[in-house]
C-alpha cells in the first residue's frame, strides 16, 4: 500500500493541516480558529485498510477524523454485494452531529492504510459554540456532502459507464487537491477495480474495459495505486464535470 502524501510537507504550522484546508475553502478562517481545527488530528492513529472504523447499527460516541489516507461509507446486500456511497479523505470528519446522535445505517471502513482521530461529541460540540468560523465551516461541509450525494444518484442513474469513472476520477482529484494532496499531475489513490465497481454501479471487468479506454484516449492512467492525469480538460469534458457542487454557495 502507498501512503499518500501532502502535495506540500508541512513545517510544524497548522495552515497545512487538511482539515484547515479543507474548511478554509468554505470562508476565512481565524488563526485561533485555524489553531484548533488543527488540534482535533493531535492523537492520530495508523489504521490498516479494510478495517472498519465505524460498524452499521452503531451508535458512534466519536467522530472519526481522516488525516491520511482514504475511508469509505458502504452498506452490503444480504448477498453480499457491497455499495460504495461516499469516500472520506484527508480533512474529512465524519458522522459529526453531535447534537442529535443516530443509529448508523452504514458502515464505515478504511480503504488503504489511513491515519484517524477519534474526537468525541463533547468536544466538537465545545468547538462549534466558541468558534462561529468553525460551525460555518462544519455546516457548509455537510451541505457540500449533501450535494455530492445527488451528484452520485446522478452519475449512477443517467450517465455512460466511462462518464461515471471519469466523474469520479475528477471528483476525487478536486478534492484531494483542495487539501493539498493532488496535484495537476494526479494523485495517489488506493483503490482497487472492485471499489471503483462498487461505486459506479458497474462490473469489475466493465470498468477494466474503461480504464483501457481512458488510457488509449491519453486522459489519465490508473494503476499502482496512482492516478496519472495526462489531460485533465479532457477528462472534464468526458465526465461533464463541474466543482460547483463540492463547494455550496453562501451569501
Amino acid at each position: 500500500m502507498t501512503t499518500l502524501a501532502p502535495v506540500a510537507p508541512s513545517p510544524g504550522g497548522h495552515l497545512l493541516h487538511p482539515v484547515v484546508r479543507k474548511l478554509s475553502a468554505y470562508g476565512a478562517l481565524t488563526g485561533q480558529e485555524q489553531a484548533a481545527l488543527a488540534g482535533l488530528g493531535a492523537g492520530a492513529q495508523r489504521v490498516e485498510g479494510r478495517f472498519d472504523l465505524l460498524s452499521e447499527g452503531a451508535v458512534p460516541e466519536s467522530a472519526v477524523l481522516v488525516v491520511e489516507g482514504v475511508a469509505c461509507r458502504y452498506r452490503h446486500r444480504p448477498s453480499g454485494a457491497r455499495q460504495i456511497t461516499a469516500y472520506l479523505l484527508p480533512g474529512d470528519l465524519c458522522d459529526l452531529d453531535f447534537v442529535h446522535p443516530c443509529r448508523m445505517n452504514h458502515s464505515v471502513g478504511t480503504i488503504g492504510t489511513c491515519r484517524v482521530a477519534r474526537v468525541p461529541r463533547e468536544a466538537l460540540a465545545g468547538l462549534v459554540a466558541r468558534h462561529a468560523g468553525i460551525a460555518r465551516g462544519f455546516r457548509l461541509a455537510k451541505l457540500a456532502e449533501e450535494e455530492t450525494t445527488r451528484e452520485w444518484v446522478m452519475n449512477v442513474g443517467c450517465r455512460s459507464a466511462i462518464e461515471r469513472v471519469s466523474h469520479l476520477l475528477c471528483e476525487l482529484h478536486e478534492r484531494l487537491r483542495v487539501v493539498g494532496w493532488a496535484t495537476k499531475a494526479g494523485y495517489d489513490l488506493p483503490l482497487t477495480q472492485q471499489d471503483l465497481a462498487d461505486t459506479t454501479g458497474l462490473s469489475n471487468v466493465h470498468v477494466n474495459r474503461v480504464l483501457r479506454q481512458l488510457r488509449l484516449m491519453r486522459l489519465v492512467e490508473v494503476g499502482g495505486k496512482r492516478v496519472d492525469i495526462l489531460n485533465l480538460a479532457g477528462l472534464q469534458a468526458i465526465a461533464e464535470f463541474q466543482a460547483d457542487y463540492l463547494r455550496p454557495a453562501v451569501d
